[in-house]
């Protein structure tokens, strides 16, 4: 590839948008959520679902029910999405999002796998 090919390409890269946001995995054996805010959700998907096929999940909850309930049970959506801006505070930005949809869905106990806040 030529560097004016790569230049463009990067130029390209460069206005692309991205997005923040927050993803919800459902257990439809189950019906338990899971909640995550991350700070770009075009290829959240693929990492959760390689960790989750791997065994590598940081939720051994979840993990553990991916592995016994299979792939098939559970569906995937994004639950809220927000264009990223150069002047925004990404790490405060998802903190406030993930806390919406934490107090809004409370998946916790038998209603998901998110650890409950602390008191």
């Amino acid at each position: 590839m030529d560097k004016q090919r790569q230049r463009e390409l990067k130029e390209q890269y460069k206005e692309m948008k991205t997005y923040l946001g927050v993803v919800q995995l459902t257990n439809q054996t189950n019906g338990k959520l899971y909640i995550a805010a991350v700070r770009n959700v075009k290829n959240i998907w693929l990492r959760l679902k390689m960790q989750l096929d791997t065994g590598s999940h940081a939720n051994s909850e979840l993990q553990a029910d991916w592995k016994s309930c299979g792939e098939e049970a559970f569906v995937y959506k994004v639950v809220e999405e927000k264009e990223h801006s150069p002047q925004m505070d990404l790490k405060w930005e998802t903190k406030v999002l993930e806390k919406k949809w934490l107090d809004l869905l409370q998946p916790y106990g038998d209603k998901g796998y998110n650890k409950p806040p602390k008191e």
